[in-house]
């Protein structure tokens, strides 16, 4: 193709230039010169100006009218100046800011010169520009076409414009598309550079693949290409993501031998690791040794978040809130994200005031809240079942002009079903549907959930059947739920029924259900609703806990042949229901093939193991476990402990036990209430006193229900005869404020009585009822037995009129349990609840027949009124309602 010629000199370029700031004059004056031209063009000088004025003024009907002027010129000239043309347009809009509308016209003109001028071969820079822009505006579609026509005419891009396009096709998830794109790049002869690896190692990091990122610094040293400082964060970010210690912890000293010293983002990255990983005192110093170390880089906004964020997930608000102050001081606290982070670990506390205080200082700053944040709100007011405050808070919403959506509304039904509230679901479901807010089948699906939770199995078959006439399809959650349903009533061949139905007819299976018509047999959506690892997991679970092993192997064997990979759950299913039936050996075959089949077990896998061997005392076993979850960098919690120390105590070697709890507190694993009861337990039983109260005062540094043990050690106390140590004990409590709920003082008084130890006894009663207890009224009769057959009528006679006054108390609790229960005094009441002071005809009643002539029965029946210990609790439980016809026809 011959080239036209590029007449000079430019003055018409230069004169154009000269009246840029007047677009529409340099146009007419353009149009002018190129109306009274010969059939000679232009030249192409003054085209590339006069295409940028009219593209960077968004002219587009001249910029049309141009291509139609150059397009009439001959084809050895209009090729060139369209090219000329597109070029321009493209390396404007290769800016994202620019207007997209110039963009679309570039690609109409490269269209009409394709297709007006066959055989014509645009520039290499029309199609680099032109695929540039294209990626610039995320416009993903035309790229294909102009990518193939751009090989067919003979050009290849260069790596900046390859590098784009591995970015595009990053964004986009096609990663094995942007390895093959790397390795045409070496066919070509084209050296890919730092960048272009870097995008490859993002996109494989973004797509949970960060081991085959890790995997191109060897393609780089092959061409000869040196890792960057970007390279080896996105590769530490990737492994930090997944978890994967080891490989972040190599990744971080190769960067320190090439010479690069981490930055902020390696530093963010470490933390957020070790955060996620609970590793919260190791991330703490690596961000104080930030803030006090130089040469590190300081803390930034992000750098505080995930600090922020790590305590409040760890349920550390002390820290937490040293991290806002710090920000607060820093004027940090200034983003959208901080406020969610803070707020939501406020409400995981149960600080619904603080957190509604936090939104107005928020408000106040003036940012404001979205959707989102609103959500977390209501989700957390519906958790602590504070749903009249959710309402009000959805009033909120709508007047800052923030819509409630779906997932508002399927939170407060969540909530609502969640506490057993499913009758208030009514009026929730037609307010979304006056707010034009349908439910959908997530919102069946809550329902039915809960009806089945709540053991409404014909209110759940009879919503079902709803669901489908409103046109809610069934899905696979759908299934899943009803047939958990089904197992938990123990109507396992039906579930088993409707799991089987579903890979021929789909969500139609639930048909089968008793009293239910689903109109889904045509089968146009069956096929979408199989049974999946949730689906097996359910009816193997509900098998194995009915003793039904050989059909819970079955349902295995039949989801592996229709290609569903077991998951953890299963296994751990499987070992848990082996274990509890006292199948041990089979439960310790299934965590081999678990292994075996490459799906790691979880500390639960071991646990559940290691709780069968310790019903049957396997000390060895549950010992060489541990030590396997050790080499297999599981860490054993404290259940893994309380299985050993369990054994070792029934198996009489406390000693060991203890030297095992020890190794417990010594490896940082924090005991619960269960290991230090196991152990307290064992020291009383072989009457090592000492050694028990040790643990109990060691228990008070790590365990909250502190009661548990002390009623414990009280027992124990009073079983071996030491009513002394359980009376101090129990002053103690007393005076410490806390409750005695559940103490069985009836044995103390008996105790002490027999040991003729009067005087203490009496005292124990007088602080008892002096601090507002209300029990028994029979607890005062060994005392007055005691006072009277040593002669003390006095005493015993003051001591009846006490028991008189505390039976009257006792039948007024008795009268007022149906409604409210409150304290006598000081915010105590002591509603006994072991076998001899319950509310029952046993001690009152055999007292009130007693007659042995003395005075204190002749006063105490003077005084009874009629029922007196004859009366029970009356029921807690809320009125369920199960008419639900009020509701169901909602949506």
């Amino acid at each position: 193709m011959a080239k036209p010629p590029l007449r000079q000199p430019p003055d018409l370029a230069k004169t154009l230039i000269s009246n840029a700031h007047s677009p529409e004059f340099a146009w007419r004056f353009f149009k002018f010169l190129f109306d009274k031209q010969d059939p000679t063009p232009p030249p192409l000088l003054s085209v590339s100006v006069i295409t940028r004025i009219l593209s960077l003024s968004r002219m587009l009907p001249q910029l049309q009218h141009l291509r139609q002027l150059l397009s009439r010129l001959p084809p050895d000239f209009a090729v060139p100046a369209l090219s000329t043309v597109i070029t321009q347009m493209a390396a404007i809009t290769t800016d994202p800011t620019s207007d997209p509308s110039i963009l679309d016209a570039a690609l109409s003109a490269f269209q009409s010169l394709r297709s007006d001028f066959p055989g014509s071969q645009p520039p290499h820079r029309a199609y680099t520009y032109l695929l540039r822009a294209l990626l610039r505006h995320g416009r993903p579609e035309p790229i294909p076409a102009i990518y193939s026509d751009m090989l067919r005419s003979g050009f290849f891009p260069d790596t900046t414009t390859l590098n784009l396009l591995m970015s595009a096709l990053a964004d986009f998830g096609r990663v094995d598309d942007a390895r093959q794109l790397l390795e045409k790049m070496s066919v070509k002869g084209l050296s890919p550079n730092s960048f272009t690896y870097g995008l490859l190692a993002r996109a494989y990091c973004r797509s949970g693949c960060t081991a085959h990122a890790f995997e191109l610094l060897d393609d780089m040293e092959r061409h000869g290409c040196r890792p960057n400082r970007v390279i080896y964060n996105t590769l530490l970010s990737g492994f930090c993501r997944e978890n994967k210690v080891n490989e972040a912890e190599k990744v971080w000293d190769m960067m320190c031998s090439d010479g690069f010293s981490p930055d902020i983002v390696t530093f963010n990255s470490r933390i957020t690791m070790l955060c996620r990983g609970g590793k919260l005192l190791e991330a703490s110093k690596i961000f104080i040794d930030m803030q006090l170390e130089e040469g590190l880089p300081l803390p930034n906004h992000v750098t505080l978040n995930i600090m922020l964020d790590g305590f409040c997930k760890a349920g550390d608000l002390a820290k937490a809130e040293k991290i806002v102050g710090l920000m607060k001081k820093l004027g940090l606290l200034r983003t959208l994200e901080s406020y969610s982070i803070w707020v939501y670990g406020l409400l995981r506390k149960g600080r619904l005031c603080e957190s509604q205080i936090v939104l107005k200082e928020m408000t106040d700053d003036g940012i404001a809240p979205n959707l989102h944040m609103y959500n977390i709100l209501i989700d957390g007011l519906c958790k602590a079942g504070m749903f009249m405050d959710a309402r009000v808070l959805m009033d909120t919403m709508r007047n800052n002009g923030i819509i409630p959506d779906k997932v508002s509304y399927n939170t407060l039904l969540n909530g609502y079903c969640s506490k057993g509230r499913v009758s208030l679901t009514y009026e929730v479901l037609n307010e979304m549907q006056r707010n034009g807010c349908f439910p959908t089948a997530y919102t069946y699906n809550i329902l039915l959930k809960s009806l089945w939770k709540e053991g409404r199995a014909s209110e759940a078959e009879l919503l079902l059947k709803k669901m489908n006439e409103k046109g809610h399809r069934p899905d696979t959650i759908t299934c899943n739920i009803m047939i958990d349903g089904l197992c938990k009533t123990g109507k396992l061949d039906k579930a088993m029924k409707i799991a089987g139905g579903m890979w021929d007819h789909g969500a139609a299976a639930l048909g089968d259900l008793e009293n239910v018509v689903l109109g889904l047999v045509d089968g146009c959506y069956g096929d979408k609703c199989h049974p999946d690892v949730v689906t097996y997991s359910t009816l193997i679970d509900g098998l194995l806990k009915a003793g039904k092993f050989d059909e819970a192997k079955k349902k295995f064997v039949e989801m592996m042949d229709n290609g569903i990979v077991p998951d953890r759950v299963i296994y751990d299913t499987f070992i848990d229901g082996f274990a509890k039936h006292g199948k041990v050996s089979a439960a310790h075959q299934v965590l081999i093939e678990m292994e075996i089949n490459g799906c790691d077990p979880s500390v639960r896998s071991y646990n559940s193991l290691m709780w069968g061997l310790a019903s049957k005392g396997k000390v060895m076993e549950i010992h060489s476990l541990i030590n396997n979850m050790k080499n297999g960098k599981l860490l054993p919690d404290a259940f893994s402990y309380n299985c050993l120390i369990k054994s070792l105590c029934e198996g009489g070697k406390v000693m060991e036990a203890a030297s095992v709890f020890d190794e417990m507190l010594g490896r940082g694993i924090i005991p619960n209430i269960m290991s230090f009861k196991i152990l307290l337990k064992a020291f009383c039983d072989i009457q090592d006193f000492e050694a028990a109260e040790k643990v109990s005062e060691l228990a008070h540094n790590f365990c909250y229900q502190k009661k548990v043990l002390h009623q414990l050690m009280f027992e124990k106390f009073c079983a071996a005869g030491r009513f002394v140590d359980a009376q101090n004990l129990l002053e103690m409590l007393m005076r410490s404020g806390c409750t005695l709920e559940g103490f069985s003082y009836t044995s103390l008084i008996k105790g002490l009585c027999e040991a003729n130890k009067l005087d203490d006894t009496q005292l124990t009663l007088k602080k008892l009822v002096d601090r507002g207890y209300v029990f028994d009224p029979a607890a005062f009769m060994p005392l007055i037995d005691a006072l009277g057959k040593e002669g003390n009528k006095q005493e015993a006679d003051k001591l009846a009129e006490t028991m008189m006054d505390m039976a009257a108390r006792y039948e007024d609790l008795n009268e007022n349990i149906g409604t409210a229960v409150r304290p006598v005094r000081s915010n105590i009441l002591q509603n006994a609840r072991g076998k001899e002071n319950k509310l029952s005809t046993s001690d009152w009643q055999s007292l009130l027949l007693r007659d042995d002539g003395g005075l204190i029965v002749l006063k105490l029946l003077k005084r009874v009124r009629k029922g007196w210990g004859q009366g029970t609790i009356t029921s807690f439980l809320a009125e369920k309602n199960d008419n639900l016809d009020n509701w169901v026809d909602v949506g």
